[in-house]
């Protein structure tokens, strides 16, 4: 689905843009008095009056397409030198704004063209390997709970009040972001809650938003197919936390990297955690592991986290404390807080067909070690019988954590089944080799007893996982877990449609030998 742009479109004239990014003149000159209604950098969404922002890619060059764009509406290019050039031999008689890197001024482009230098919106930003998502949708349902019109922009879908639009990426790129919060102040909206991805702050997607509350949430190993290493993708979340990008910042410092941040932040920063030091105090109920009172100066909240998990404990308090500095009244936020936020792919049970008897099933997006872990360890203790997992690891990116999943899932649970996730352009079987490789660690180590199946088909594995433990019954748990929310499977750069609870559903109705709902 396109991304949507407000209606109420500005003119600004290029050479007004040129002055802003300080382009050299490319030809025809920028003096002219073209102006400017909307900003892309993806040639097939260009309308009548946009800039077009031809960028070096890994293929291609944006400025390729530069004749397509021209027929379109385009009004203007902003590119870099070898872009310029390809305009030229082109001979496409638009004015080209040139600079050296052309993506790290496109945030204060789309800003001054989309008019969202000055927003009224209040915006909420949360970065971390995991919980980003979960705590997006904790903080967004409570604000809907307390009345609030409110966006929410992430990896499942973004929400305009009550529209719904899909998402191709956690966070879309700075032309579709500022042209969303542009649509949000247009509409009334009030506050937007942003999941802000270690790309997106690498790859200056969020320039020119400055947020009034940034999280942090935890830091372990993932995008090092991305990141040269694990400082380097801490440097790109911290990035987050200075005055450029936000006003006030939420650590949580029961993760190391989280202490780490909160010496370097370059803005005002308050901690959470369940140390004795943290400025937000969680303390759990060690009779009930999802009740826990948050207190702070003048706060003390009971509450209870509506998913399982202590990861779930914290991203409930992260929620609730995000609320209170953004402004919003404790004891609201307290009674907000605890609606059910129904995060697609998150700890999300499915149901088994009525009347019968069968494992507990549940589908979750944890696709690092330390997600696969914390979920399979938040099942744990309610899972009298066998707990299994089926899991997988993507190809095409950070090949280091492969061992480390499979050793992870071998270490909680008693069933493993290796299968593929979005094998994209690499051989699926070299990467199962490698998660089975940790598994076998695992058992080698001291749980030889743990049973692993290897299933290359992910809707097969799901259904030998289901029928692994059908006997069981309820004492036993199956966890999807990898996709979550996603609804395709890339093999050989080829997305054919696969929905992991779908899936689940159809094993849980063909163990039952029950015909379809």
């Amino acid at each position: 689905m396109a991304v949507p742009r407000p209606t109420q479109l500005r003119s600004t004239p290029v050479r007004d843009l040129a002055t802003l990014v300080g382009a050299v003149d490319g030809a025809p000159d920028t003096s002219s008095d073209v102006v400017v209604t909307g900003v892309t950098l993806d040639s097939r969404a260009v309308r009548p009056g946009d800039l077009y922002a031809a960028l070096p890619g890994a293929r291609a060059h944006g400025a390729d397409f530069v004749d397509a764009v021209a027929r379109d509406g385009a009004v203007a290019v902003l590119t870099d030198a070898a872009g310029v050039q390809r305009v030229h031999d082109a001979g496409v008689a638009l004015p080209v704004l040139v600079v050296e890197h052309p993506r790290s001024v496109l945030g204060a482009v789309a800003a001054r063209v989309f008019g969202t230098e000055r927003l009224s919106l209040r915006l909420v930003g949360i970065t971390g390997t995991n919980g980003k998502t979960t705590t997006a949708h904790l903080v967004h349902s409570a604000l809907t709970a307390m009345g609030r019109s409110t966006g929410l922009i992430g990896t499942v879908e973004t929400r305009i009040g009550d529209e719904r639009v899909g998402s191709v990426r956690t966070t879309p790129e700075s032309p579709e972001l500022h042209a969303l919060l542009a649509v949000m102040a247009e509409r009334g909206l009030d506050t937007c809650v942003m999941e802000v991805s270690s790309h997106a702050l690498a790859q200056h997607r969020v320039d020119g938003v400055r947020y009034d509350v940034a999280l942090f949430t935890n830091l372990s190993q993932d995008h090092l197919d991305f990141h040269a290493d694990m400082d380097d993708y801490f440097a790109a979340k911290a990035s987050l936390f200075t005055p450029e990008r936000a006003r006030q910042g939420l650590v949580c410092v029961d993760d190391p990297w989280g202490r780490r941040l909160v010496e370097r932040a370059g803005i005002p920063v308050s901690t959470i955690g369940s140390t004795a030091d943290a400025d937000w105090r969680v303390t759990v109920d060690p009779d009930d592991p999802s009740a826990f009172r948050l207190g702070a100066d003048g706060v003390d909240l009971k509450l209870r986290s509506s998913l399982p998990g202590g990861f779930n404990v914290t991203n409930t308090a992260m929620a609730a404390a995000a609320l209170v500095l953004l402004g919003e009244d404790a004891g609201a936020v307290g009674d907000a807080v605890l609606t059910d936020p129904h995060v697609p792919g998150r700890m999300e049970a499915v149901a088994a067909p009525v009347g019968t008897s069968a494992p507990r099933a549940v589908v979750d997006y944890a696709h690092t070690p330390e997600a696969i872990r914390a979920a399979l360890q938040a099942l744990r203790p309610s899972t009298p019988g066998r707990l299994v997992c089926v899991t997988g690891a993507g190809g095409d990116r950070d090949r280091d954590k492969r061992h480390a999943m499979g050793a992870a899932a071998a270490q909680v649970a008693d069933v493993v089944v290796v299968t593929d996730d979005n094998p994209r352009s690499e051989d699926p079987a070299t990467i199962r080799a490698a998660v089975l490789e940790g598994v076998e660690s695992v058992r080698a180590e001291g749980r030889p007893d743990v049973l692993v199946l290897v299933v290359g088909d992910r809707g097969r594995a799901i259904r030998a996982a289901v029928d692994a433990v059908w006997a069981d019954g309820p004492d036993a748990t199956v966890a999807v877990v990898g996709k979550g929310h996603e609804r395709g499977q890339d093999v050989g750069g080829v997305v054919h449609p696969f929905d992991d609870r779908a899936e689940l559903v159809e094993a849980l109705r063909l163990a039952a030998g029950v015909g379809p709902a």
